[in-house]
């Protein structure tokens, strides 16, 4: 029964988990596509140093977003699979650190007026897009967030269990299985050694047959 649920469990988690890798993957993708025309339009790339213009924080944010929901998702599917303590514990604080973050970012949008002063300017522009855009869809978008908020509460949830359910008996004592073994062994019919009589020539020979 507990093989039965934890096999459960660790699929539900792989699932969960392959939501927030999806969610990483798309704002990967963004951030590619808002490199892409920052390139195009200024020349350069967004990464260099030497740069005559002030560095797009917002992408720098939303890649760096973007791989850390990746590499969460695959220590999850590491955990999931592995049922690892070290690893549940190393997931479920990575979750528990995403999950303070996002509720310390909103907590600022919605009790704080002012709270685009908390952010530099950004000289790409995408940010203000990025407001707009959620200004503009704002249903879906709360959907969304509380959606993905959602399921990181649920594979911290679901990780917590399997710590709990403890790690893969792979296999079982020996000494359950002794009991059983003792009665065969005295049981067992005696042996016998047959000796070919061409070797059994002289006293010691028929003495060691004896």
């Amino acid at each position: 029964m507990a093989r039965v649920l934890r096999s459960c469990i660790q699929s539900m988690l792989k699932l969960a988990n392959s939501v927030i890798g999806m969610a990483g993957l798309a704002m990967i993708l963004y951030s590619a596509w808002m490199i892409r025309v920052w390139q195009r339009q200024m020349g350069e790339l967004p990464f260099g140093h030497d740069s005559d213009y002030p560095s797009p924080w917002f992408i720098y944010t939303f890649l760096g977003l973007g791989v850390m929901f990746c590499v969460i998702t695959c220590l999850g599917h590491v955990a999931a699979e592995t049922a690892n303590g070290c690893c549940l514990y190393l997931y479920m604080v990575f979750v528990v650190l995403l999950i303070m973050l996002e509720a310390a970012v909103t907590v600022d949008v919605f009790l704080n007026q002012d709270w685009e002063k908390d952010f530099p300017k950004d000289p790409s522009g995408y940010f203000d897009q990025f407001k707009n855009f959620i200004r503009s869809n704002y249903e879906m978008c709360k959907w969304v967030g509380l959606s993905l908020v959602s399921v990181q509460g649920l594979s911290l949830l679901l990780a917590m269990i399997l710590k709990a359910l403890g790690p893969h008996q792979y296999y079982d004592s020996d000494d359950e299985y002794a009991p059983d073994r003792v009665p065969l062994l005295k049981n067992a019919p005696p042996h016998f050694v047959v000796v070919d009589q061409g070797y059994a020539h002289g006293p010691k020979n028929e003495s060691w047959i004896k």
